[in-house]
């Protein structure tokens, strides 16, 4: 079955300006719309590593759907529990200024409940041979207690990643059964109250090791950009995994990607160390591109021994 990956997929409508931007003034740019959404980015990021992730989510039942399904398709993504629903896609508009660096954005989050019948019904067979299992620890409550059942019943290590912070703050068990939780840096002040954005690595690592102990959080990696990452177990071991360095061009995906190099390498029995070098490979790969995703890679470049069933 390969990794299951449960979340939301967005279109994303991102415009660049072609000169100096002025915020609050007229730009002009060039306008982009293109398939996103974290578990969307992040369950192709897998596919390009030639894995054969599963993907169960909602699409719109319009054409547009169809052209996610399909694109998802195309890369070897298990599209058999999508479902089609009226509105069943979120949409993300954001303005990039010339860093690459989003400067203003609005959301709209689509609702997944309807993915509960199909959990029910389903659910042994989405599971029962799954390798892992990743997900948006932010997504309707009931919907994570059923995938969270499903994982203690087949013993499956579950991953989890956050698209917004303040619903996942209220969710402090469910981060406690997982097998990792991701998050960035401003994610992790929201986490644990305080203001981290002044930190160096090395006093993040420390903070992390003590937090992740009195949390109860099994593993934890932070993300810092430019900085790299941190990473901490709660049973003792900790690091720091540098960021690769390229040119920036676009943000947006680079920390699905990290997310979800970090899966594909705890899955596959790498360290907690060496899945954020993964992790961060994959995120270099995105962010010198204005894609959303990682280009194509081969398990053997990450020292993957993985057998890939079609």
């Amino acid at each position: 079955m390969g990794i299951v990956v449960l979340g939301a997929v967005f279109v994303d409508v991102k415009g660049y300006p072609l000169s100096t931007y002025i915020p609050g003034g007229r730009n002009v740019g060039r306008v982009e719309q293109v398939p996103g959404g974290v578990s969307r980015n992040v369950v192709e990021d897998i596919a390009n590593v030639e894995l054969r992730p599963t993907f169960v989510s909602l699409v719109d039942d319009t054409g547009m759907g169809e052209d996610v399904v399909r694109q998802l398709r195309n890369h070897k993504v298990n599209t058999d529990y999508i479902l089609r629903t009226p509105d069943g896609m979120g949409a993300w508009l954001a303005v990039f200024d010339n860093h690459g660096d989003v400067c203003a954005s609005i959301s709209k989050r689509p609702d997944l409940r309807p993915l509960a019948a199909l959990l029910d019904e389903k659910g042994d067979e989405i599971f029962r041979d799954a390798d892992s299992i990743a997900l948006e620890i932010d997504m309707d409550k009931e919907l994570v207690k059923r995938v969270f059942a499903y994982a203690r019943k087949y013993g499956k290590a579950v991953y989890a990643v956050v698209s917004n912070m303040s619903i996942a703050v209220e969710r402090r068990d469910f981060l406690q059964q997982t097998s990792c939780f991701v998050c960035n840096l401003q994610e992790a002040g929201i986490l644990f109250s305080d203001d981290y954005s002044e930190k160096t690595p090395a006093e993040m690592e420390e903070l992390l090791r003590l937090k992740v102990r009195s949390a109860r959080i099994p593993r934890m990696i932070v993300t810092m950009g430019e900085q790299g990452a941190v990473y901490a177990e709660m049973d003792g071991e900790s690091g720091i995994c540098p960021a690769t360095r390229v040119e920036v061009q676009d943000t947006t995906g680079a920390g699905d990607a990290f997310f979800a190099g970090a899966t594909i390498g705890l899955t596959y029995g790498k360290t907690l160390g060496q899945s954020c070098a993964i992790g961060s490979r994959l995120a270099a790969s995105v962010i010198c591109t204005s894609s959303n995703v990682c280009p194509r890679f081969l398990p053997e470049e990450f020292g993957l021994d993985v057998t890939v069933t079609e």
